[in-house]
């Protein structure tokens, strides 16, 4: 209990593969699924399975995991939290810490518009729905208060 609470954060949930608490806990897998079938079985925490095997699971510690409506014929939850991984199960252990830097996610801050600029993209195959073109962000030039066509 006090490894996955360590690691839960201000999240309530800890996202963790039955290996990687073998090796936090210097336990063997035996132990570690005793250790958190008693939690389970105390209503210390909710196991909520993540892949496929049951090896790699969500546990939610004293708090309920809220489980919405069907939409498509899927109930699902949606909670966040901790994710805790380790290079020894990684594929590319060896290259960890020698990545490239990822791309940044540009961002724009509140009150900003996000104003076209470069050459663009070609225009769409289709024309735009009558009433429902694109509202792009425009100065008005008094030089063209004239006919449409001088626009």
């Amino acid at each position: 209990m006090h490894v996955l609470v360590a690691r839960v954060g201000p999240h309530n949930a800890v996202v963790v593969s039955q290996n990687t608490l073998m090796a936090l806990t210097k336990t063997s897998r035996r132990t570690v699924q005793r250790a958190l079938t008693v939690l389970v079985e105390d209503r210390w925490i909710e196991v909520r399975q993540v892949g496929q095997n049951g090896t790699v699971n969500a546990y939610i510690i004293n708090d309920r995991v809220a489980w919405t409506g069907k939409r498509d014929g899927i109930r699902y939850s949606l909670f966040s939290a901790s994710v805790v991984v380790s290079d020894e199960e990684q594929p590319d252990r060896d290259q960890i810490g020698y990545q490239e830097p990822l791309r940044r996610v540009p961002s724009i801050g509140r009150g900003e518009q996000q104003l076209p600029t470069g050459p663009g993209l070609p225009p769409p195959s289709e024309p735009s729905f009558p009433s429902m073109e694109h509202d792009l962000p425009a100065t008005h030039d008094p030089r063209y208060d004239g006919d449409e066509h001088d626009r």
